[in-house]
C-alpha cells in the first residue's frame, strides 16, 4: 500500500471512446490529462469483433484494434495512460481526491468519468464462449451480420421490444424468449413486436443453453418454466437485452444518478452536480450506448473541463491582482 498523494490537472477515470476522445481534446488544449484505464482498458468495445458503424474505418475494423487506435491518438498529444482501478473518490473539497487500488491517492482539478456500463447476461458458460461469435448484448451494433438469418432475443422490456423489431426489419426469424407470460414493455411496443409477422414470441421461457460448433452459434436449448419442456431453436445470432448496469459504485454518495445508476448531467453539458466533476459515455446515457454517441460526449466533457479550469484560473488571478 502506497501513501503516496500525486496531483493531476485532469484526471480520466476510465478508458473507452469517452475517455480517450476526452484524453485527446484534453491533451490537446494543454491540460495535462492523466487517465485511469479500469480493469478493461478500453472498455466494452474490446469484447467486440467487427465493427463496421464508426466514421473513418470505411472497410470496418476489430474493436480491440479500434481502441488501440484511440489509445495511441490519445498518447501521441500527451496524455498519461495508467492501468489502475478507482476505489474510493472525496469530492467534498477541491481539489479532489481520489484513491486507487493500491492505495495511493491522486488529487485533481478536474474530473471526467468515463467508465461506461456492463451488459448484464445471463451467466452461463456458453454466452461467453460464443460472445463475440454470435452472441451480442447489441443488436444495433451488430445485427447487420446476421441478415437474412434465424436469430433469438432474450428479454421482455422496451429495450429487448425495440430491439426485436429492430432485428425483424434484417433477419429472417426473430425469437424473443421471454421469461414470463407476458412482456414488460409497454403497451405500443408490446404492438409493434405481436404486429411483426417475423417475431416468434416465447412465454415461459429460458435459455438452458447456447449451442455452437465451437466457432460459431448454432442455436439455443429453450426450457418452458411452466410444463417443463425443452426444445431447440436454430439460429445464428443470440442477442441479450436484458439491461445495463453504469459502472457508478464508487461514486454513489457524492454525484446525482437515477434510479437504475446513471450519472444525471445537466442538460446540454457534461457537468454534474459537483464543481469540477464531468460525466461521458455509456456512464450517463442509457439511450444511445453507441461509440460514437461516447465519442462525442467526451469531446464534450473535455471542452467543458478545458472552460471549467481556465474560469478558476482566471479568478484566480483576478482575486491575486485584488489583494495587491
Amino acid at each position: 500500500m502506497s501513501n503516496e498523494v500525486e496531483h493531476i490537472h485532469t484526471l480520466i477515470i476510465g478508458s473507452g471512446p469517452a475517455g480517450y476522445t476526452a484524453a485527446i481534446y484534453a491533451a490537446r488544449a494543454d491540460l495535462k490529462p492523466v487517465m485511469y484505464t479500469g480493469l478493461q482498458p478500453g472498455g466494452q468495445l474490446t469484447t467486440t469483433t467487427e465493427v463496421e458503424n464508426f466514421p473513418g474505418y470505411p472497410e470496418g475494423t476489430q474493436g480491440p484494434e479500434m481502441m488501440e487506435d484511440f489509445k495511441k491518438q490519445a498518447e501521441r498529444f500527451g496524455t498519461e495512460v495508467r492501468f489502475g482501478i478507482v476505489t474510493a473518490v472525496d469530492f467534498s473539497s477541491l481539489p479532489h481526491k481520489v484513491t486507487l487500488d493500491d492505495g495511493k491517492t491522486v488529487t485533481a482539478d478536474a474530473v471526467i468519468i468515463s467508465t461506461g456500463a456492463s451488459a448484464k447476461w445471463l451467466g452461463l458458460p456458453s454466452e461467453q464462449k460464443y460472445n463475440g461469435f454470435g452472441v451480442s448484448a447489441c443488436a444495433v451494433c451488430d445485427g447487420f451480420f446476421f441478415r437474412k438469418q434465424d436469430v433469438a432475443i432474450v428479454g421482455a422490456g422496451d429495450t429487448a421490444a425495440e430491439e426485436a423489431t429492430y432485428l425483424a426489419k434484417l433477419c429472417q426469424k426473430v425469437y424473443m424468449i421471454v421469461r414470463k407470460g407476458e412482456m414488460r414493455a409497454s403497451k405500443a411496443m408490446q404492438h409493434r413486436v405481436l404486429n411483426t409477422p417475423n417475431i416468434e414470441v416465447l412465454y415461459h421461457s429460458e435459455t438452458k443453453e447456447i449451442l455452437g460448433d465451437g466457432q460459431n452459434v448454432t442455436g439455443a436449448l429453450i426450457v418452458n418454466n411452466e410444463t417443463g419442456e425443452e426444445k431447440t431453436i436454430d439460429i445464428t445470432g443470440f442477442f441479450v437485452a436484458i439491461g445495463h448496469k453504469p459502472n457508478t459504485d464508487v461514486f454513489k454518495g457524492w454525484l446525482d444518478m437515477d434510479e437504475n445508476g446513471y450519472i444525471i448531467t445537466q442538460p446540454g453539458s457534461t457537468k454534474t452536480n459537483v464543481e469540477g466533476v464531468f460525466a461521458a459515455g455509456d456512464v450517463q446515457d442509457h439511450i444511445y450506448r453507441q461509440a460514437v454517441t461516447a465519442a462525442g460526449s467526451g469531446c464534450m466533457a473535455a471542452l467543458d473541463a478545458e472552460r471549467y479550469i481556465a474560469a478558476k484560473e482566471h479568478s484566480s488571478v483576478y482575486a491575486e491582482d485584488l489583494s495587491n
